[in-house]
């Protein structure tokens, strides 16, 4: 009977465990992938301030400006990359985060305790979709806005010049209405996260 008791309170022991540090490693994925997000949005704004500030030059040389662009595109690819690498990210490592807690949860005896865990880890689940929704599609947008400013860059890199800027100018109009669209993905994907990270956190009321 001893044996039994012991083995029981063993098994508690470390179901409790593995919740914890489920809800430990997800909340900090979150959290990095809130504070890597954030950078993307700063980038993009910074992409579009220098490529406004190329095109609103009016006189003097405008090479500098046209490096200060060229060197923000190169970032905004990398930030790209990582957007692309999260979403995969979230749809295969991310996922066992939830496969354990449901595991946990499927290991509670008592009906009203399951019950209110379930509701808790859906809640949760639900949550995280939307976070991955969001960051697909910031993803899939991330492309024709990294096309125009590719072809920006391509026809400046050989004509930094007055006429070669107003040759690009409707390109520029497009970027700048596709940079609508990728930025208010990402940010719904940031509140989505921060509302997470408060959910999970042990400091939450």
């Amino acid at each position: 009977m001893k044996t039994r008791i012991l083995a029981t309170l063993t098994m508690l022991t470390l179901l409790a465990y593995s919740t914890q540090a489920s809800q430990e490693q997800l909340a900090t994925s979150i959290k990095e992938a809130r504070i890597e997000a954030t950078r993307a949005a700063d980038q993009l704004k910074t992409t579009l301030d220098t490529l406004t500030a190329l095109t609103k030059q009016k006189e003097g040389d405008l090479r500098p400006a046209y490096n200060a662009f060229a060197a923000e595109v190169t970032k905004t690819e990398a930030a790209a990359n990582w957007t692309h690498a999260r979403v995969q990210w979230m749809a295969s490592d991310g996922q066992r985060y939830f496969e354990n807690w449901q595991k946990t949860v499927d290991g509670i005896a008592n009906k009203s305790l399951l019950k209110t865990a379930q509701k808790r880890l859906e809640t949760a689940r639900k949550s995280y979709g939307k976070v991955e929704a969001a960051l697909g599609a910031a993803s899939e947008k991330f492309k024709p806005f990294l096309a125009d400013l590719a072809d920006i860059q391509k026809v400046l890199s050989t004509d930094v010049t007055a006429k070669g800027v107003k040759s690009v100018k409707s390109t520029v109009s497009s970027a700048n209405w596709r940079y609508q669209s990728v930025s208010y993905a990402i940010n719904n994907a940031l509140k989505e996260m921060q509302n997470m990270e408060k959910a999970l956190s042990s400091q939450a009321k």
